[in-house]
């Protein structure tokens, strides 16, 4: 690992291989390391970079009383490709880190190529983080699949963890969590070292502070970046909800579904996800 410093602060990452620059984007109760089994499959073709987003392992752990901004990982985001001179990037986005991609792609499209997109949590496209009665009501009215989606998450996942990591219970947030998010069959599979990983990148902060960023429609209609949306096919169904609105809107978008896999689809079936990630890099623009 190499040491690079955005913002006086520093991130770890790693290089492999030559070529453009594939840029891999964690998501939340991750680092780096979720992408071990990506590496030496996109590296034999890509310059590949992986690093730890801001208050990640093995990084510097966020102050007490930080707001964890999804503004700020974007700012990363953006300076580590131009300090890196890794533009325009492949981005390749898992869950929140695919979130942060999309959000670079509304701010700086110039630094992208293409993007792939795993689950990105866009609730933020129908309600606000803390959902009012009406703003739920409207949501039914006009897609009762994406509402009950979304108002189950919160309920078995969001809103208990919250009250968890309020009483400082970082267990308890990561449980409840890995279950909403993973489906309890594919949380309970997970080896004691990923769950290692999980603990040491359980955030209260995230939880507790500013949320996901607002975003509109618009605003997804007017990126003409060439993306694959991916989906694990047994991840949980607001994930499903989230990414049929995305291609809906997004202008340039292929999605597949990996089998036998949920939301951490790369891990669950490396095999399925690297065959199709690496497809869509190699033949988008044919």
């Amino acid at each position: 690992m190499t040491s690079i410093r955005i913002n006086n602060t520093s991130f770890e990452y790693s290089e492999y291989g030559n070529g453009e620059p594939v840029v891999l984007v964690h998501g939340s109760t991750s680092d780096y390391r979720t992408w071990q089994d990506q590496i030496n499959d996109f590296s034999n073709h890509f310059r590949t970079i992986t690093y730890s987003r801001r208050y990640h392992w093995p990084n510097e752990k966020i102050p007490e009383g930080a707001d964890y901004r999804m503004s700020e990982h974007v700012n990363d985001l953006e300076i580590l490709l131009q300090k890196l001179d890794a533009v325009p990037a492949h981005l390749i986005g898992h869950s929140y880190g695919a979130f942060l991609c999309l959000l670079l792609a509304i701010k700086n499209p110039s630094l992208i190529q293409t993007m792939v997109l795993a689950e990105p949590p866009v609730i933020t496209l129908f309600v606000s983080n803390t959902p009012k009665p009406l703003e739920l009501l409207t949501l039914f009215l006009k897609r009762p699949l994406t509402a009950i989606a979304i108002l189950k998450l919160g309920m078995k996942g969001i809103e208990p963890a919250k009250k968890a990591a309020k009483r400082d219970d970082i267990e308890e947030v990561s449980r409840l969590m890995g279950r909403a998010i993973l489906g309890e069959e594919f949380y309970n599979q997970l080896s004691e070292s990923r769950r290692e990983q999980v603990r040491v990148n359980t955030i209260k902060a995230e939880l507790l502070g500013s949320g996901f960023a607002p975003l509109r429609p618009e605003e997804l209609r007017e990126i003409e970046i060439p993306t694959l949306l991916v989906n694990g096919e047994k991840s949980p169904n607001v994930f499903h909800q989230l990414s049929h609105r995305l291609k809906e809107l997004l202008p340039h978008t292929k999605r597949v579904q990996i089998p036998n896999a949920s939301h951490i689809m790369h891990e669950d079936n490396t095999e399925a996800y690297n065959k199709n990630v690496m497809s869509f890099l190699v033949n988008y623009k044919l």
